[in-house]
């Protein structure tokens, strides 16, 4: 009976610590998503929702008439992600498709580590070398002042998104029950047609669910791409000097004096970029379920 009670309180007791963890993780989201309310709303109020959202002019600091339209940093934002998702998707789930399905176990070992070691790379690293290397690659390619543009951040981004894409991806191709694949092999399909028309429908929603993290990953990031994009608050352009909405909290946070409309309007940018990525995530997510329902 001793035996059997120390098993039960130590039950009880792991399910107090899985419980408290669930709280803690829930709490940490609530209250950011309070702080960015409370920090955000005050710049919006002021300025005004159309002119914040809609403003195609960026100028906290000028002296006369100063602009806190965030317009060109929403748009770059959304083309810079997406272009990045349209490079970065498909490449990173043939990758997968070939790691979990196709490549010897010993070509596979090489490439799994290899998309391992991308994840471990710092993003100034990335940035590091897109401005060393990419850069003026763009910059001789297409006869430009700089080649600091928003082609630029893209192809760094898509090469960023890849390890989150290819693990998450391989995982749930893995998942997928043998027999399935199996008796499509039977009825006479081959085996890429099982590959394209069995597995991968099977593991859609962790395919979807690598695709929301490569989105995450990509909108969110700030060293690399204030590297090579030019920081220049322009109204997006494949080839032009941009900033997005991460980069301009990154680079006027530092000077920006405390109490001011300039960093409230910073928070205010911090707060459309939660709730940017959370319209992503429920999307995804609703897009998928819905799929599953059918």
């Amino acid at each position: 009976m001793s035996g059997s009670r120390a098993v039960k309180w130590i039950d009880r007791v792991m399910d107090a610590i899985f419980l408290c963890c669930g709280i803690v993780a829930v709490a940490f989201v609530l209250v950011i998503s309070a702080y960015l309310l409370v920090s955000g709303l005050p710049a919006i109020r002021e300025i005004g929702l159309v002119d914040f959202l809609f403003g195609e002019r960026w100028a906290p600091t000028a002296s006369e008439d100063p602009a806190y339209g965030i317009l060109p940093f929403l748009l770059t934002s959304i083309y810079g992600t997406a272009g990045a998702i349209v490079i970065g998707v498909p490449i990173g789930l043939m990758t997968a498709i070939f790691l979990a399905k196709i490549a010897p176990p010993k070509v596979a070992k090489v490439t799994r580590t290899a998309v391992s070691l991308l994840a471990g790379i710092p993003s100034v690293v990335y940035g590091l070398v897109g401005m060393i290397i990419l850069v003026p690659a763009i910059r001789d390619t297409f006869g430009l002042a700089s080649g600091a543009t928003l082609l630029a951040a893209i192809l760094v981004l898509a090469v960023m998104i890849l390890p989150s894409i290819v693990n998450v991806s391989e995982t749930s191709l893995r998942a997928v029950p043998r027999e399935y694949e199996e008796a499509s092999l039977a009825l006479g399909a081959t085996e890429i047609e099982t590959i394209f028309k069995v597995t991968v429908p099977a593991a859609k929603s962790g395919i979807a669910t690598a695709i929301v993290l490569g989105v995450g990953r990509a909108i969110g990031e700030a060293m690399a791409i204030i590297m090579v994009s030019g920081n220049v608050a322009n109204m997006p352009g494949l080839l032009t000097s941009v900033r997005f909405l991460t980069t301009a909290i990154a680079s006027e946070m530092s000077y920006a004096a405390v109490g001011s409309l300039q960093r409230q309007a910073l928070y205010s940018i911090a707060l459309v970029l939660f709730l940017f990525i959370m319209l992503i995530n429920v999307v995804l997510n609703v897009c998928v379920k819905n799929k599953k329902e059918k």
